[in-house]
């Protein structure tokens, strides 16, 4: 009798054979070994690497969640107007001079522009030849700038320069940041990092070293004077409406200090408003008791984390010196407080990043930026922070 045979089921997919098995075993090993070797040989790169990465004040660390502002515009891009797009590149900070009705803005290309606000138009005013930053209006029409290269610099009425100075205590600013005067004439502003200059400023960052300092300048006596050292990338400077406090931002630490600059706390410093929802850039009153705090960036778990772990830091430092950081900015605005540090209202948005500037100017909230051509201009009339719904 013959032997029968068993068929296989029709369209059944074949046996993987012993050999194949083997090959797809030994090609998952090797592309796991290959995995693993290739990370190891990055870690080892990144720890050889001389950027030194500081723990930042264990104080800071410890401190409580984010409070909240009771009044939020979600969606600030939502109704909004670009403000000479095209023609402001980067409009980092923004003085508005309602004597002339024009605001001055500081553009990535070195130009100080004028728009006047009641038609947006743009015109070139004075190219400083570096990076401004920080504006000021001054008392006779004149114009302060802290340019990032060029140091502090005074423009008059008629666009001529003059550079007043770009050092203190021997050490020649790494960015000049911000600028405020006051009616005695005296100059506020800061230095954000003696250490690195604009190009590098998330290096000063990442290092979590307070390289930033705080100074004078008296221009009738030409002296300047280091009113703080040791801070955390000192950032945006605004005078209170009293003339007896200066307030100034460390970035990364999410704060505001303020600086007593008559009464009987002259010479002191305190914190202003701490625990803010993001990285704090310039600061701008607005004539009617709110200090608008421009928002970069907003707080994150993952900057927690880069906080507590130096090596996290020095891993990021690396990636933005030879790859590429990840960018996980997002929800920039601006925060409202009163003049006692409270907060009041807060506007932003999920796709703005690298908010530098909030200004209220008579309806509207013009904001500038380190990355857009154009200011954004928002009617708050139309489009105010509100409440959240009542759960009750």
């Amino acid at each position: 009798m013959a032997e029968s045979t068993r068929s296989s089921p029709p369209n059944s997919p074949p046996t993987p054979s012993a050999t194949a098995i083997q090959t797809t075993r030994s090609w998952s090993l090797g592309l796991f070994l290959s995995a693993v070797i290739t990370i190891l040989i990055a870690l080892l790169l990144v720890q050889l690497d001389t950027f030194d990465a500081a723990p930042y004040p264990s104080d800071e660390l410890a401190k409580k969640p984010i409070l909240l502002a009771p009044r939020t515009n979600p969606r600030v891009l939502h109704g909004s107007e670009k403000i000479g797009e095209g023609q402001l590149l980067g409009p980092e900070d923004i003085v508005y001079d309602p004597k002339l009705g024009v605001i001055y803005t500081s553009c990535v290309d070195g130009w100080i522009k004028r728009v006047t606000v009641n038609d947006s138009v743009v015109k070139d005013w004075v190219n400083t030849g570096g990076r401004p930053l920080g504006l000021a209006l001054g008392y006779s029409g004149e114009v302060y700038v802290a340019d990032a290269f060029k140091g502090i610099l005074k423009i008059t009425e008629d666009g001529e320069i003059e550079a007043l100075t770009e050092e203190a205590d021997g050490v020649k600013f790494g960015t000049a940041d911000a600028v405020v005067v006051a009616k005695s004439g005296v100059l506020y502003f800061t230095d954000a990092s003696w250490k690195y200059d604009l190009h590098n400023f998330v290096f000063d960052v990442f290092e979590g070293r307070p390289y930033g300092r705080l100074m004078s300048y008296d221009p009738s006596t030409r002296q300047t004077k280091v009113v703080a050292h040791d801070l955390y990338y000192a950032n945006g400077v605004e005078m209170s409406p009293e003339q007896d406090f200066i307030i100034f931002c460390e970035t990364p630490m999410m704060r505001c200090n303020r600086y007593y600059i008559q009464g009987e706390k002259k010479g002191s410093i305190d914190v202003f408003i701490d625990r803010l929802p993001g990285m704090p850039d310039n600061i701008r009153y607005d004539g009617e008791g709110r200090f608008w705090i421009a928002i970069a960036a907003e707080h994150t778990y993952e900057w927690d984390l880069a906080r507590k772990y130096p090596y996290i830091r020095k891993l990021l430092a690396f990636l933005e010196k030879y790859l590429k950081r990840p960018s996980v900015e997002k929800n920039s605005g601006v925060i409202v407080v009163d003049l006692d540090g409270n907060r009041m209202a807060r506007y932003y948005d999920p796709e703005l990043k690298f908010v530098t500037t909030g200004v209220k100017i008579r309806e509207h909230l013009y904001i500038g930026n380190l990355i857009k051509p154009f200011i954004i201009r928002l009617n708050l009339t139309q489009y105010p922070a509100t409440a959240p719904p009542s759960t009750e």
